[in-house]
């Protein structure tokens, strides 16, 4: 029987873990969560809708003390290491995202508890804010970025296909959630993948792509579907 292994990975160092660092960009700006500065307009940004909590295992909150007690309880920590979401053209802060399931000794980082107030989707914010958590990752150094959700979550499966995530699967029977089972579907982006993608987020976020209306011109979609290497079959 042959032997078979992977190719060899050469002069490895491991990347750093992420930093107190802001991470800006044209239309968006990450900026370390914290409670002081932040519960209070992302309680005002998520008080418009409930179901954005839907999919996360925490939320909604009733009160803004709630959500700053929450807040204070994930902000210090490294992993999941969160950040809060302002929109450069407005700016107020409209969501968060973290990295999460950190392991720089094999070079894999995960995007997690990503949270949009409807102010802030389907905007330019939103989208660079994602893209600058890639950019970040594999300029330190990681070889693999990651996506899961809830296999129910249409939008979410939606958002990872269109910013040239590959579907990988889906893991049945994953966890319980809010008491309800979940299944995750599984995504990712590796380094190999990244020169393209990279190229197609720079073409998309030029303010050329855009009317002076605000709409795009061409579809991120199309940019970055020619770099996945498999498509989400829910998606049909």
């Amino acid at each position: 029987m042959q032997r078979m292994f992977g190719e060899p990975v050469v002069d490895w160092t491991a990347p750093p873990r992420p930093g107190p660092e802001a991470l800006e960009g044209l239309w968006a700006r990450l900026e370390r969560l914290e409670p002081e500065d932040h519960a209070a307009d992302l309680f005002r940004a998520n008080s418009a809708d409930d179901a954005i909590w839907d999919y996360l295992p925490y939320g909604p909150f009733a009160s803004l003390a709630g959500y700053h007690r929450w807040m204070r309880e994930v902000a210090g920590q490294a992993d999941p290491f969160f950040y809060a979401i302002r929109d450069l053209e407005t700016g107020h802060l409209g969501g968060v995202a973290s990295y999460l399931r950190i392991t720089p000794e094999v070079g894999c980082i995960e995007i997690g508890h990503i949270n949009l107030a409807p102010e802030l989707q389907r905007t330019r914010a939103a989208t660079e804010a994602l893209v600058l958590m890639m950019d970040w990752a594999f300029g330190a150094g990681y070889r693999r970025f990651e996506w899961k959700c809830d296999a129910l979550n249409i939008p979410s499966r939606r958002a990872a296909q269109r910013l040239g995530f590959s579907h990988e699967g889906t893991f049945r029977q994953a966890t319980i959630v809010k008491g309800r089972n979940r299944d995750t579907a599984w995504f990712a982006v590796t380094d190999g993948d990244w020169p393209a993608l990279a190229e197609a987020f720079r073409v998309w976020l030029s303010p050329g792509n855009f009317t002076d209306a605000g709409m795009q011109i061409e579809r991120l979609s199309d940019l970055t579907a020619l770099v996945r290497v498999s498509s989400d079959p829910a998606l049909g």
